[in-house]
């Protein structure tokens, strides 16, 4: 089994997923300010961003991971999220707009 790398830190990085089975991410405008607001909830304090396209059923991505002291910076002392990984922040965002596209639609399963 190919083992995957982990997310560096201070690393430029193109990312880019597609809806399974070339299925739509995005259904509405307001799907589109979602995915954008859980971005900014998830990978702001992990990573600066330079360009995003979001498409119908794919999205790119072109970043920054920041490095600890800018990330530990971006959480408060107090926060358990100061610990969290930047491959765990992008979990958590693709994870919320999953649960959330499958709600709206009452669908059940993976969306990328």
């Amino acid at each position: 089994m190919r083992q995957l790398e982990t997310i560096q830190l201070d690393y430029y990085y193109h990312v880019y997923n597609r809806g399974i089975n070339g299925e739509n991410l995005f259904y509405t405008d307001g799907n589109y300010r979602h995915f954008l607001k859980l971005y900014k909830k998830y990978i702001f304090p992990v990573a600066e961003t330079f360009a995003w396209c979001l498409l119908k059923n794919h999205f790119h991505l072109l970043i920054k991971i920041r490095s600890e002291e800018e990330i530990c910076a971006g959480f408060s002392i107090n926060s358990e999220k100061a610990e969290k990984k930047p491959s765990q922040q992008f979990s958590n965002l693709f994870n919320a707009y999953a649960q959330a596209i499958n709600k709206q639609n009452n669908r059940h399963g993976s969306l990328l």
